[in-house]
């Protein structure tokens, strides 16, 4: 079984690594390939790659190269984890929206939409590269912001599936806390890539999120960058990117007397690639958790080993997948966050009781921003951006989205496939 990783020089990789190595058993990996364009880290990460897997035992062969046919021909999955323009963009996203009074963050409001912009286009073209060299492959997306590069995959017609590590994050948090087995936990989780509630906790099938919130309201605000009332009065726990909604004007005023987090993952990275230097370097290092993405090869491995493994049962896993009919309120071909029915075949939601009011609003309203996002994506125009701006509930003024919109176009200009205009 042969994986390809696109973005395969990230200092994520190792996580990956990891986990095949622990789960191989789940998943019997015997190739995979990294690809990536920046060659002095393709070489540092494919090097303590190979270090990893031979100090564990494990047979896997590793490809290194800035070949993307090379790299995903024959492959069985092909997993998307790319960063457009590196931590330098992803610093103007996070800094370039205070300048107007607007949150500054890599996935959500103006700083995902620069994101989704540089991103989609060329998620795209590596995808057609899929399909020609690897057409049975599964496409699982890592790439934020998520839920509009997993729709753009999936409305280009590509067997795509978009992962992110904030609910198992959620489920082992909770097994932790109950002192459980993560196997006996799932989860009521509903909403949008970055936009999710936890609205129940199940414990061998009985809701314990009531007593969760009754003894640990502190801990569980603390997650969440809110306040323990709220999450009382909610009865729910809200994914930490709603605090760009729910304490939005705080939120801002802490941004500009602090460092980008792209500053800081910057600084890790270096840390991060010494050591991926360092020929003494075998098994993961403690300081990739200051990284982001925990337990994201526990998540992929889960995923990977349901789409391959040819089981009819599929396991239940929280991923981004088309609505249907699963939500009423969005439509049809909007992707969703909800807990799957994961095989060969696919992904299948399972069904969601219905949501309240003061969740399906703020879900119908960043939905509709999503598909304006995608449309000034993949046709471009400062009129498209504008309107994606216009509509996004952390934006939402006029005066606002013009001017973010000059900004925007002018700082992402060597990025974009499509000419600055109208």
């Amino acid at each position: 079984m042969k994986l390809a990783v696109v973005g395969g020089g990230s200092t994520y990789t190792p996580e990956l690594i990891d986990g095949f190595a622990r789960l191989r058993d789940v998943l019997p990996i015997t190739e995979i390939a990294l690809i990536d364009p920046d060659e002095r880290r393709l070489d540092l990460v494919s090097g303590v790659s190979r270090r990893m897997l031979d100090h564990a035992g494990h047979p896997a062969r590793v490809l290194a190269t800035s070949s993307v046919e090379e790299g995903v021909a024959g492959a069985s999955a092909v997993l998307f984890q790319l960063r457009v323009g590196g931590q330098a963009a992803r610093e103007v996203d996070e800094t370039l929206p205070l300048r107007c009074g607007c949150v500054g963050q890599e996935t959500t409001g103006a700083g995902g939409l620069a994101k989704a912009l540089r991103t989609v286009p060329l998620v795209l073209e590596i995808a057609e590269k899929v399909r020609e060299q690897a057409p049975g492959a599964w496409i699982v997306d890592f790439t934020n912001p998520v839920g509009i590069v997993t729709r753009a995959l999936l409305d280009a017609g590509h067997r795509a599936i978009g992962l992110c590590n904030v609910a198992i994050g959620l489920q082992r948090r909770a097994a932790a806390t109950l002192g459980v087995p993560p196997s006996r936990i799932t989860l009521d989780h509903v909403g949008l890539n970055h936009l999710t509630w936890l609205r129940g906790v199940h414990l061998d099938g009985a809701d314990v999120l009531p007593s969760l919130i009754e003894g640990h309201a502190e801990e569980i605000a603390g997650g969440a960058g809110l306040r323990p009332e709220l999450i009382r009065r909610l009865g729910a726990v809200p994914s930490y990117y709603l605090r760009y909604y729910y304490a939005h004007d705080e939120v801002v005023a802490e941004q500009r007397t602090a460092p980008p987090r792209a500053a800081e993952v910057a600084a890790v990275e270096a840390r991060l690639l010494e050591l991926y230097a360092d020929p003494s370097v075998v098994t993961k290092p403690e300081e990739l958790a200051q990284r982001g993405g925990a337990f994201y090869s526990e998540a992929a491995v889960d995923l990977l080993a349901a789409l391959l493994g040819g089981r009819d049962d599929g396991p239940v896993q929280v991923v981004n997948v088309r609505n249907g009919g699963t939500l009423p309120f969005l439509p049809e071909e909007a992707v969703i966050e909800v807990p799957a029915a994961v095989t060969a075949a696919g992904a299948v939601p399972l069904p969601v009781r219905p949501v309240e009011p003061l969740y399906a609003g703020l879900i119908a309203h960043v939905s509709a921003y999503e598909t304006l996002a995608l449309e000034a994506a993949l046709r471009g125009g400062a009129d498209r951006v504008r309107d994606a701006l216009l509509a996004h509930p952390l934006v939402g003024q006029d005066a606002i989205a013009e001017e973010l919109t000059g900004l925007l176009l002018e700082a992402n200009r060597a990025h974009l496939p499509w000419t600055v205009g109208r």
